[in-house]
């Protein structure tokens, strides 16, 4: 799809939340190098400005901030509704993952996680739909991860969070595919994002990508079905956890990549 077809169907402004940094940031500079305005939500205000600043330099578009905790999406919705713009496109990539084992995460910590990653994006996206509905034009990228085809240890909460966000979009893309809009869930492995670095005990697996790479296949995936899994190694992997091994023997795979984080 061209620039100016893709402006003229998700424009004339994107939401990304999630959007100070890494795959957040990167998903920026995708939507925008095709003519797209931005609404960017982050809770970090710093990164945040930086980003936002850096996009609309490179790029330039225009682009708006919102520093808000995607835990809390009634407070989000309400400060995007008095923005008062037309949003064509919203990009969910916030997401908490608690790392370690199940029986040491606090509750805190689960609650978290279920309002970032299920409850942020299930409202957002009803949110921000029936407006593209109306226009019969629109598209819905939300991330997902190979983690949440099957159990994976030491990051369930995160995985199961996933396996919900992959399932959502798949109904959501052929309910709503008849009346203008797109939805895709990126089905990510692997992204070498400052959270992903930091995290003890990751080493890159195989297929991990740069942000830059996973944000330019999802965009350029709109419209064309309801997943994209980046990277040929990902496909391979996916294929071959879901439909060639048994779930047992998937979970032990995943548990050599992710038993190890803490």
């Amino acid at each position: 799809m061209s620039a100016a077809r893709f402006a003229e169907r998700y424009g004339p402004y994107a939401v990304v939340a999630g959007a100070s940094e890494g795959l957040g940031a990167a998903f920026a500079d995708a939507i925008a190098r095709r003519g797209v305005n931005l609404v960017l939500i982050a809770r970090r205000e710093k990164e945040l400005t930086e980003t936002a600043a850096r996009v609309k330099q490179a790029h330039g578009v225009e682009v708006v901030t919102i520093v808000a905790d995607l835990a809390d999406v009634d407070a989000v919705s309400t400060k995007i509704t008095a923005l008062d713009l037309e949003l064509g496109l919203l990009v969910y990539d916030a997401a908490y993952a608690p790392i370690g084992p199940f029986a040491d995460t606090t509750a805190e910590q689960l609650a978290q996680a279920a309002a970032v990653n299920v409850r942020g994006s299930l409202l957002l996206t009803k949110a921000l739909l029936a407006p593209m509905i109306a226009r019969r034009r629109g598209g819905i990228i939300l991330m997902s991860s190979l983690a949440g085809s099957q159990g994976s240890p030491n990051i369930a909460t995160y995985a199961a969070t996933k396996a919900f966000t992959t399932v959502l979009a798949e109904g959501l893309w052929s309910e709503l595919k008849p009346r203008g809009v797109d939805v895709l869930a990126c089905v990510a492995g692997a992204i070498l994002t400052p959270g992903y670095q930091q995290a003890e005990g990751a080493t890159p697996a195989p297929g991990t990508l740069a942000p830059e790479e996973v944000a330019e296949q999802a965009v350029t995936a709109l419209g064309h079905g309801p997943i994209v899994i980046p990277g040929a190694v990902n496909k391979l992997g996916r294929f071959v956890l879901t439909r060639l091994l048994s779930r047992r023997a998937a979970i032990a795979i995943m548990s050599k990549n992710t038993g190890g984080l803490s």
